[in-house]
């Protein structure tokens, strides 16, 4: 089975005509570009290939409606389900920029050498993403991804190396 990365969760329906209400896990808006291809990933393991037919943004979120998918009662199972795309899909990125797949699951470490968590989740709230860092028997850490912080990115080691402003760690 070919690599398969999130770029949505399709989190309620919406109207009656077959729209889904879609919350984004990508950069790329295109993604939902109408004539591309998603992934329905079903509790069971199968997938549905879906084809983009409407695309719109409302209140926030991202409403996409699949060609052949005309009636809500199509794609009400489809709640709290993953939208993928498949790994030749990704677009090409520029130097320092990551993928959210990559960046999941890598240690952060401090400037000093000292482990300071496993970054858990990414945050898109505007300007800079926020990396959720996890510390043991601590409250997680959120790491804005900007220069004067984020100093070495790794991926393939797995490492983020940060220089904390002051009142980040607090």
């Amino acid at each position: 089975m070919a690599n398969m990365f999130n770029v949505g969760k399709i989190v309620n329906t919406h109207g009656i005509k077959g729209e889904v209400k879609v919350r984004r896990i990508t950069d790329f808006e295109e993604r939902f570009r109408p004539g591309n291809q998603l992934i329905l990933e079903k509790e069971n393991g199968l997938t549905l290939n879906l084809e983009v037919d409407g695309h719109r943004i409302h209140k926030g979120f991202d409403l996409l409606h699949f060609k052949a998918y005309d009636h809500i009662n199509d794609v009400e199972h489809f709640k709290g389900l993953p939208l993928k795309i498949l790994e030749d899909q990704l677009t090409e990125l520029d130097n320092n920029e990551f993928y959210y797949h990559e960046i999941i699951g890598c240690g952060v470490y401090l400037t000093s050498g000292e482990k300071l968590g496993t970054i858990k989740e990414i945050l898109a709230p505007g300007a800079n993403d926020v990396w959720v860092t996890e510390r043991e028997g601590l409250k997680d850490v959120l790491i804005p991804y900007i220069e004067d912080i984020v100093k070495e990115v790794d991926v393939t080691g797995q490492k983020v190396v940060i220089e904390p402003m002051e009142g980040l760690l607090d």
